[in-house]
This record gives C-alpha cells, structure tokens and sequence, in this order.
C-alpha cells in the first residue's frame, strides 16, 4: 500500500493492516508477546475481583448514607480517573516506596510492593477501581426509594435489602462498571511502568511490550497493537449488549 493510500486511511485501519502485514499471527507465537497475555490476563482480573470486593461495599455506603465531608471523599475517590496516569504512578511510588508513607512501615514487615507483580495489580486497581465504583454507586442510588421502604416494612435488614433488593436492581450498572474497569485495568500503562516497572515475566504486561516494541521489534508492537484493538471493540461490544438487552433480571 502506498504512503498517499496511507494518508487517506483512518489511523485504526492503518494500524489494522499494518498488524496483519507485520504478520499478526507468528508474533504471537512470541515468548515476550505469551508472557505479557498471559501476565495482563492475570493482574487484570486480580485487580477486578479486588474492586469488585471491596468496591461494592464502598459504592454501597456512598448511595446509602450521607455523612460530613461526603463530597470530598467522593472527589478523591473518583480522581483516579482524570489524573494522568504517569503521576498516579509517580504518587504510588512515594506512597509504597522504600521509604514511602506506607512503604516504610511495610518494609519493616518484609513486604516489599514497587517492582513486584503486586505492584502491577495495585496500580491497575488504583486507577480502574473508581470506574466500578462510580458506575456502582449510581446504581444503587437509582434504586426506589419505596422498595426499600416496602422491604423494611416487612422487617428485613440491611443486610437481606443489600443481598435481595439492591444487588439485583444496580446489577447491571455494576456489571457496566466493572467491564469498563476491566478494560481499563488491562490497558493500563503509565502508573504500571512508574511503579511496577518493565520487568519481563514479572511486570511486562501488553501495553509495556508494545511500548518496548518500538525500540526494538516493530512487528511485535504491531501485532499486540492490533490484538488490543480486537480486545477492546469485543468489550465495546459487550457493552452494547448489556445497554441493548436485559441480560439481568432486574
């Protein structure tokens, strides 16, 4: 294809047919290209299940209870993610660094997260946590009131209206959230590289090999590139299916 044909191309089919050209399928037989799948596959899902846990909660008291300074707590949670991910990571670093806030008391302990694998899951949750969360919280707070009412009138507790009434009616905006926080878990670059590091096998993961890639083997760079597209346009899909049909009951 000529450079002029180029010019007149969309950049993601540019870079579509660059990666099939570069020989898609062969690179991802690569040792480098294996280890980062299967690394981001791992810390990804970790760091969702870890906001998933203790995220639900956390959404759950923000719709529910009002309490002092509530704006503020709601504001800090949620600048994760309009902050530029290279200064999260640069924040992460001084937080749970050596001789960080928390890093401190944690390396008497033994314990040491920055350039660990660990590491790599708390900055992925650390900035895709607040996605779920937000998403969460507004799905718990779009719940009618006079369900709730309904439910404490016929002597349930807190815990049965949480399990019964708000879980299945915030269930789809929840599993919204947590796609979104997922792709953005698996995408995640600039805190990783700042606070984990690019360390194969142990920190490497896709978006760290393509930025590896474009120093030193192109073709790879291309190819992870391209299956990061396809991964994205299936969570775009799923997206879609979960606004388009009531996959939940709710």
């Amino acid at each position: 294809m000529t450079r002029a044909v180029y010019d007149r191309l969309p950049p993601m089919v540019v870079l579509l047919w660059r990666g099939v050209d570069a020989g898609f399928a062969g690179y991802l037989a690569d040792p480098s290209v294996v280890a980062a799948a299967r690394l981001s596959i791992l810390t990804s899902a970790t760091s969702v299940l870890v906001t998933l846990l203790l995220g639900t909660p956390l959404a759950y008291v923000l719709a529910r209870w009002s309490f002092r300074h509530k704006s503020v707590v709601e504001t800090i949670i949620d600048l994760p993610i309009v902050l530029p991910p290279m200064v999260a990571g640069i924040g992460l670093l001084l937080a749970f660094g050596r001789n960080g806030l928390f890093g401190a008391p944690l390396h008497a302990l033994g314990i040491h997260l920055p350039f660990t694998t660990a590491a790599v899951i708390f900055a992925q949750a650390f900035v895709s946590a607040p996605l779920f969360i937000r998403a969460a919280r507004l799905g718990f707070a779009a719940v009618r009131p006079d369900l709730i009412e309904a439910a404490y009138t016929d002597g349930a507790t807190e815990l049965e209206i949480f399990r019964h009434v708000m879980l299945p009616l915030a269930s789809r905006s929840m599993l919204n959230g947590l796609i979104m926080s997922w792709a953005r878990a698996f995408g995640e670059f600039g805190a990783t590289i700042i606070f984990a590091g690019n360390l194969q096998d142990f920190t490497q993961t896709m978006p760290l090999v393509i930025f590896t890639g474009f120093e030193t083997n192109l073709g790879v760079a291309l190819s992870l590139s391209l299956l990061l597209i396809l991964i994205s346009a299936c969570i775009l899909l799923a997206l879609r299916t979960v606004e388009k049909n009531n996959i939940i009951n709710v």
